[in-house]
């Protein structure tokens, strides 16, 4: 989890380099960007699917072996085009290893263990999260080699061999109960589906919002009610549909991803906006930017961490803690610009966005383990990669809608109060989808169901 969220980061603070060394165009910076996420998003609940089919350590090792193959691709890429197909087959082979991850912890763990669990997994994206900029930045600045960015990728190697070799000793040869058949028009409609969303979101903002994104972001809302709809025909057959429809009537489930796909939205979103702020408008280098956020990551970890015993006293209503906690921070950091103004340093945006961090790091273990408490054991790779699906989703549309804010209200000459005013822009737009989270975390049941058996 930590190399998948770490290489979805680190491209970030190595985009100038890639267009240096390789020529890249805006749009080929944007495909190396915005490729990872799209390859990702596109094929996890294809990814889930294919562990019920074939067993979750077997899909693991391949993913994760294939996931070392395409970092080398990425590592030695010589053009634009090239570094480009490479991370969009990382992308892919993340989306084959990561649904595994959560499918293995909710078969392995019994019920009263699967919170610490669930409390590593969270503190684990957090600071694969924080370290993509931090790390990645210090990895350019060493310039190891005379490499130049070219170590962000290969750091992979070696990590990914020793990953392999030990769940190959270690991990458990688990599956679900049943041995499920595989959809393939099912999982070329939903990834068609997610795609027709995806690329105008990645590439819109960048191509000025031509015809054809709107074109397209609109076509795939009916692309995937027709791929629902083939599901609930093939179910009704006695088939083996990629999405179970039946796990949306376990309301844990159903609002669990829509707060999921929400909360990663907004942290996408204002995460992008604080970086822009801190390197457009106080010029600070990849890695000093990449430091202020350290703070968050640790406060996300620690957080994390606590989220199990906080979850055992009040149940699923330490979401709307973890809420409360960013809404805090939210609120700190719009009377800070309000009150400073142009005067803002980096160092004043720490506490606020330490209150961010620790509300995220109450809010994702406990929103995963809410998620798939209830679910049956054959399906936990499908809904596995139907809750990744909707946070990377999210975290897409987040970056693409308060990106658009802040660039927007930065206008095309900003001076510093340009970037003032639009980080304030996307804190009030931020503070609305924190608000709105915590509003839907009193929908979810108080105790999900099958938290004290998996069924």
């Amino acid at each position: 989890m930590f190399m998948a969220m770490f290489d979805y980061f680190v491209v970030n603070v190595a985009a100038p380099s890639f267009q240096h060394d390789l020529h890249a165009t805006d749009a080929g910076i944007e495909l190396v960007v915005g490729g990872y996420g799209f390859a990702y998003a596109a094929g996890l609940v294809t990814g889930g699917r294919l562990g019920d089919l074939i067993g979750y350590k077997r899909m693991f090792i391949l993913g994760m072996a294939t996931f070392t193959v395409a970092s080398l691709a990425c590592g030695i890429a010589t053009d634009s085009t090239f570094l480009i197909i490479a991370r969009l087959f990382q992308g892919a082979t993340a989306a084959a290893m990561v649904p595994q991850i959560l499918a293995l912890i909710n078969a392995m763990f019994p019920a009263g263990e699967r919170a610490r669990a669930m409390a590593w997994f969270g503190a684990t994206i957090g600071i694969g999260s924080v370290a993509g900029q931090v790390f990645g930045g210090a990895l350019l600045q060493a310039d190891l080699f005379g490499l130049s960015w070219r170590p962000i990728f290969l750091v992979n190697l070696p990590i990914g061999v020793i990953a392999v070799i030990l769940a190959a000793r270690w991990l458990p040869a688990a599956r679900g109960g049943q041995r499920p058949g595989f959809d393939p028009i099912g999982a070329l409609a939903i990834a068609g589906s997610i795609a027709l969303a995806l690329v105008p979101m990645i590439l819109g903002r960048g191509e000025g919002w031509p015809l054809w994104t709107w074109i397209s972001l609109i076509a795939s809302v009916p692309a995937m009610a027709l791929a629902m709809r083939w599901e609930a025909r093939l179910a009704r057959r006695g088939g083996s549909p990629m999405v179970d429809l039946a796990l949306f009537r376990e309301r844990s489930f159903s609002v669990g991803l829509g707060l999921s796909g929400l909360m990663l939205a907004m942290f996408g979103g204002f995460m992008l906006a604080v970086t822009l702020f801190l390197q457009g408008g106080l010029h600070m280098t990849p890695v000093h930017a990449g430091l202020i956020f350290g703070p968050l990551g640790i406060a996300f970890a620690t957080s994390s961490m606590l989220a199990r015993r906080v979850t055992e006293r009040i149940g699923s209503r330490v979401i709307a803690v973890g809420a409360s906690f960013s809404t805090s921070g939210m609120v700190l950091l719009g009377i800070l610009l309000a009150a400073r103004g142009t005067q803002i340093t980096a160092a004043e945006l720490i506490p606020s966005l330490v209150l961010v961090g620790t509300g995220n790091g109450f809010v994702l273990p406990s929103l995963v383990g809410s998620v798939l408490a209830g679910i049956r054991s054959k399906n936990a790779g499908t809904a596995a990669g139907m809750l990744v699906t909707a946070q990377q989703f999210g975290g897409a549309a987040g970056v693409t809608v308060l990106g658009t804010v802040f660039f927007a209200a930065l206008g095309a000459h900003p001076a510093f109060g340009d970037y003032v005013s639009a980080l304030q822009w996307v804190d009030g737009a931020a503070i609305l989808a924190i608000v709105s989270i915590l509003g839907m975390a009193f929908l979810l049941p108080k105790r999900a169901p099958g938290m004290a058996a998996t069924r």
